[in-house]
């Protein structure tokens, strides 16, 4: 919930991110009513903040043309918002510079509370995030140039290889993407198949943006073409896990969006639908949490699977003067 302090932040910052804002929209994304909206102006406007309210069907407000704003200032709720997304960026599968992250980190930190930096610097400093699996990692700079395309409504070109490894050329207009499960896809228009496609990120060989710009369908609902045509790409398994833990236990370690968590005599069973039996299997062993699998017998399968390779690497024997040798040539 917003309190009032951070109310009037939010206003700044949204008057700083648009030309002009009417006071509706300020009222919805605020959650209060427009007599609000223009107390918390005033407020703004005594403490010497150039706003300007204009009149008219395209009146609102604005800041005056040319005020530079001081420095950003973030509350608490804000500032715990941006230091957690910061860390967590290798769950996004993104390959993004550690040092990129790091240097963001450390200038969000620099310009908080002595006592929020505090508590924010020993989350940084105990809050550890591997990143999951994944056979290829989009970088920044490509998501930012879809996203541009996107934004623009401007057709893009791609070399795009197949399932099959054919390599194809396509003319797309790009209207979205997304990340599912481990893979990052784009959603757009195919010129050559005329229709709809999802593209693999990991799959684009060569990406150029074209001049040509395009009309966006606006009936096209993207997160719903996204839903139904993802979950049809791989079979999906039924789960079902009992871990032999604590419902809280258990709650703090599985999001909600993962499933379902039912308390038990035993324990927590965990029921959801996957699409990647193998992946899910790393997953519920990489919870460190005891648990009995009540299907699929897929599952038990590659749990098996990956025991037997997590033993053949424990029990392998080094060979004699590898170590060595591999010393003589790092020097």
């Amino acid at each position: 919930m917003y309190n009032p302090t951070s109310r009037v932040l939010t206003v700044l910052e949204l008057l700083q991110s648009k030309t002009t804002i009417t006071g509706p929209e300020l009222a919805a994304r605020l959650e209060i009513d427009v007599r609000s909206v223009r107390r918390y102006i005033t407020i703004l406007q005594d403490a010497g903040i150039p706003i300007e309210a204009t009149i008219g069907r395209h009146g609102g407000y604005r800041l005056r043309p040319g005020y530079k704003l001081p420095p950003l200032l973030f509350s608490d709720e804000e500032a715990t918002a941006i230091v957690l997304s910061l860390l967590a960026t290798s769950w996004l599968e993104i390959g993004q510079s550690p040092a990129a992250v790091e240097g963001a980190l450390a200038k969000v930190l620099r310009v908080l509370p002595s006592r929020a930096r505090e508590r924010l610097s020993a989350v940084s400093a105990h809050l550890i995030l591997s990143p999951r699996e994944q056979d290829a990692q989009p970088s920044a700079a490509l998501l930012i140039e879809l996203s541009d395309a996107i934004s623009q409504r401007q057709r893009i070109a791609i070399d795009y290889r197949s399932q099959n490894d054919a390599i194809t050329q396509r003319t797309v207009e790009p209207y979205g993407l997304v990340g599912w499960w481990g893979r990052w896809y784009l959603v757009g228009y195919c010129c050559m198949r005329r229709g709809y496609r999802l593209f693999r990120l990991d799959r684009l060989q060569q990406v150029r943006l074209l001049a040509e710009s395009f009309v966006r369908a606006e009936d096209f609902d993207c997160q719903a073409y996204v839903l139904e045509h993802l979950a049809k790409l791989a079979p999906r398994w039924q789960i079902e896990v009992e871990f032999q833990a604590a419902l809280s236990t258990v709650q703090q370690k599985i999001p909600a969006s993962y499933g379902t968590l039912t308390a038990t005599p035993e324990g927590v069973l965990f029921q959801g639908q996957y699409g990647d039996i193998a992946s899910t299997a790393r997953y519920l062993v990489g919870l460190n949490l005891p648990f009995v699998v009540h299907g699929p017998p897929e599952l038990r399968e590659e749990l098996l699977r990956l025991a037997e390779r997590v033993v053949r690497s424990a029990t392998a024997q080094p060979q004699p003067g590898a170590h060595a040798s591999s010393i003589a040539a790092a020097e």
